[in-house]
């Protein structure tokens, strides 16, 4: 078997397919790529226990069809040393060594029988499908991930939760003391679904959609979900159980309500945030007509900062604690000029709103308070 590919082709392509390959596989084989050439097509895999990442790219001079598996961080850091150039692959089928040859030299390597990689898995009989836009899927993604768990114990939650129905598709992640819901009308299912999207592949699936364009066609029963790209396909394992009701924790009355330049507010938090303690981040918002009063200390260091932000208020004055990690975090995924800050009471959640929100979304931020001490 014998093809030639351009080297900065393939490496770009191993690059992003090679993401999946986890440190440590239960599985050895999955410590390798899957090459498998028919024609004139050289079709490329990666995988772990749970997801793998297909592409496809055309090669030259393609002699024979088959398929091996060869060793991925060897051949990544190989490709990385190399200019770029045509590479030829010479695979011996008897003996499995595979030769890749480059302009004054040539790498060596034993492969593994492809016969042995795992294959995935077909859907089911009653199989959901989602056509989306890919900067659609890309913006419900990137809008979304950052709010879900790293909780082993929740595996639920470490993750982000497609709901759809006829009107509209809602991405929601929480970790249970944020959450983030995006509703875009522009997109919309068949019928009501759902499935639980682990946060791996979500963000792999981000990473590749910034270099992708077109539309993305989505397919998934209860267990498994396809992802088809218009460069890759991603299949992954769904989550089992069931989403908590993530409607039920955002207050439908809030009387206090506050609108504030986000870069100031932003900036403002940054600053004072440097100076609470770091094991809470604890800051207090002391928010009073047309002000805000932001405040931080740590009191094992003898440090402290305030700073004053205006905003336009006309309420009654309110002062309550948040984790100023985390409103960093989420002012820096709202891409509008102005908030809205919207809060019931010190004990209850807070919703950041952007005051103008993209045609056909509706962007909703949620952050559980924090106790201030008398």
């Amino acid at each position: 078997m014998k093809f030639i590919i351009p080297g900065n082709v393939l490496l770009g392509y191993l690059q992003t397919v090679g993401k999946v390959i986890a440190t440590k596989n239960i599985i050895p084989i999955l410590d390798c790529f899957l090459f498998q050439l028919s024609d004139n097509q050289l079709t490329i895999t990666g995988a772990d226990a749970e997801t793998r990442i297909t592409t496809t790219s055309e090669v030259l001079n393609a002699e024979g069809e088959g398929k091996f598996a060869i060793p991925s961080k060897n051949l990544l850091d190989a490709l990385r040393e190399l200019p770029d150039q045509p590479i030829t692959f010479v695979i011996n089928e008897t003996n499995n060594e595979v030769l890749i040859y480059y302009e004054n030299g040539k790498y060596s390597f034993i492969a593994q029988n492809g016969d042995e990689y795992p294959t995935s898995k077909p859907l089911q009989i009653e199989v959901h499908e989602l056509i989306i836009k890919t900067k659609d899927l890309l913006n419900g993604i990137s809008s979304t991930l950052f709010a879900s768990a790293h909780d082993e114990l929740r595996p639920v939650m470490n993750s982000i939760f497609f709901d759809m129905d006829p009107e509209r598709v809602i991405f929601v992640a929480s970790d249970g003391h944020k959450l983030v819901r995006l509703k875009n009308s522009r997109l919309s299912g068949n019928k009501s679904s759902s499935f639980i999207l682990p946060r791996k592949p979500a963000n792999l699936l981000r990473t590749i959609l910034l270099r992708e364009e077109g539309e993305t066609v989505i397919n998934f029963d209860l267990n498994y979900i396809h992802i088809i790209l218009p460069h890759f396909t991603l299949i992954s394992r769904l989550i089992e159980g069931h989403y908590p009701n993530y409607n039920a924790v955002i207050p439908n009355e809030s009387p206090y309500r506050i609108i504030v330049d986000r870069l100031n507010f932003l900036n403002a938090l940054k600053r004072v945030t440097l100076f609470s303690n770091p094991g809470n981040s604890l800051i207090k918002l002391q928010i009073l007509a047309n002000k805000i009063f932001i405040t931080a200390q740590d009191i094992d260091y003898s440090i402290a900062a305030e700073e004053l932000v205006l905003c336009n208020y006309e309420g009654n004055e309110i002062t309550i604690g948040f984790k100023g990690t985390y409103l960093i975090e989420m002012l820096n995924n709202i891409s509008s000029n102005e908030i809205i800050f919207e809060l019931a009471d010190v004990t209850r959640a807070g919703l950041i709103l952007p005051k103008e929100n993209k045609e056909n979304e509706d962007l909703l931020m949620l952050l559980m308070p924090m106790m201030l001490k008398e």
